[in-house]
């Protein structure tokens, strides 16, 4: 059971989630042109469900997902790590199983499960033979509902979560860093609180509190279920509505209308010290539109922006810091675009060498100074398209990936078709909107950085 805190997020989400679908995929993969079997398929249980099924023949394995539209970011102030904490409760004993019983039967078919949290969804997760399908929407069905709260069962896993902040984040300097900077670059936002919670107020969490958000968000008019692998829409669809069709229907939520961030106009910095930091490093970072809250077009030229200015080895950063000037040991940028409400963009690098990081800073800003005022090549622009090509590829032989693409997606406000019509959106992205995204959002005197020093750099 984890949560995705900001470090975890860089590597999971930093290139979006909609660029390992990218690009103008072979025929076999496109989604105008794949075979029947192959189609992803979605529908809704008279409960509200919405239940997705992307079928994958190629393995005899089937990933389960079930995404909750609730993350840390809908809590009820004051009680920051609530959402975190509920992913850990979800593993407890139930009206109809023992504690640890949905582990053991995983366990035993040679399957795997988890769990994540994240700012704008929750979601448990079980990899099997499709055979054990119906075993495993049963168990997520049953815990969906007939979970057994006790006072002991709140603090014993209250005291895990605490353990767990202590060693995942008050340990880690850098997670500490990226805390910081998450409540330094979010003025208004609540995304400016960490997904794990403040340690303060996750001490208070309580039975109530658990009993509380458990009725309000667990209910199955506020899930999706995504099932990808060896499976038929029908097959799926008759064991969906056995199981998870039987719940009845939870109140309707009102929409999800969070504090909006106010126009940034300053220029913030953040700087951490510790012994146990060996080399330096930074990231800078904007508030940017994301998908959900982009005007046409905006979101695509930013992903696009990300690949070009730091998406890899052959990106600008890289080739100008790490290859051209050998100043830096990497460098890169990435755009958070899977998010409900507005995201970041951050460039980031690390010196190498004798190198200072004054200078690989001032190199970074050079770049993104130089593509919001002279813009892309059109030859770069394609070449970054055809890397998205590649990556279409790659998600399509995960089928976990998949999963996590059309589960991210549709727990943020999209659908199906959004996820359908991407490639098309991006074809159609130029240059000049390219440049004027950078100029727009990534302005210097507006942004947020964080450095991360070792402790006899302090003061400089």
């Amino acid at each position: 059971m984890t949560f995705q805190a900001e470090r975890l997020r860089k590597t999971l989400l930093a290139t979006s989630l909609a660029f390992v679908i990218a690009g103008p995929a072979p025929a076999a993969f496109a989604a105008d042109k794949r075979p029947a079997e192959f189609k992803v398929t979605d529908f809704l249980l008279d409960n509200g469900m919405e239940v997705v099924v992307i079928p994958d023949h190629r393995s005899p394995i089937v990933t389960h997902m079930v995404w909750y539209k609730v993350g840390s970011a809908d809590e009820p102030p004051g009680k920051s790590g609530i959402a975190h904490f509920f992913e850990h409760l979800m593993f407890k004993a139930t009206a109809n199983h023992a504690a640890g019983e949905f582990d053991r039967a995983v366990s035993d078919i040679g399957g795997s499960n988890n769990a994540f949290t994240s700012y704008d969804y929750t979601a448990f997760y079980e990899t099997v033979a499709p055979s054990a399908l119906e075993l495993m929407m049963s168990f997520e069905a049953d815990r969906m509902r007939n979970l057994i709260l006790t006072d002991d069962v709140i603090k014993t896993e209250r005291d895990v979560i605490l353990e767990e902040r202590r060693s995942r984040i008050d340990n880690s300097p850098e997670a500490v860093l990226d805390e910081e900077l998450d409540a330094t670059l979010w003025q208004n936002q609540p995304y400016r609180i960490p997904v794990i919670g403040w340690m303060q107020e996750m001490e208070q969490l309580n039975r109530t509190d658990a009993i509380a958000f458990y009725n309000k968000y667990y209910q199955p008019n506020n899930a999706v279920l995504i099932v990808a692998g060896d499976v038929k829409p029908d097959t799926v669809k008759a064991l969906a509505e056995k199981t998870y069709g039987k719940i009845a229907r939870g109140p309707d939520l009102p929409p999800r209308v969070r504090p909006v961030e106010p126009e940034q106009n300053t220029r913030r910095t953040v700087t951490l010290s510790d012994a146990r930091v060996s080399v330096p490093n930074f990231s800078t970072q904007w508030v940017v539109p994301s998908y959900h809250t982009a005007k046409p077009g905006e979101a695509e030229a930013l992903d696009l922006l990300a690949e070009i200015l730091g998406g890899g080895n052959r990106s600008r950063l890289y080739q100008a810091l790490v290859v051209r000037q050998g100043i830096a040991s990497n460098a890169g940028a990435y755009f958070q675009g899977t998010m409900l409400d507005d995201t970041n963009f951050t460039v980031y690098g690390t010196p190498r060498g004798d190198a200072r990081l004054v200078d690989v800073e001032a190199a970074v800003d050079a770049e993104v100074a130089r593509i919001a005022r002279d813009g892309v090549t059109v030859k770069e622009l394609d070449k970054a398209k055809d890397r998205y090509v590649r990556s279409m590829v790659f998600a399509r032989d995960k089928q976990d990936s998949m999963a996590n693409i059309y589960g991210a997606e549709l727990a943020t406000g999209g659908n199906v078709q959004d996820i359908e019509q991407w490639p098309e959106r991006i074809r159609k992205i130029t240059a000049g909107e390219i440049k004027a995204v950078a100029a727009r959002y990534l302005v210097l005197a507006h942004a947020t950085t964080g450095y991360l020093l070792p402790q006899q750099q302090a003061g400089n």
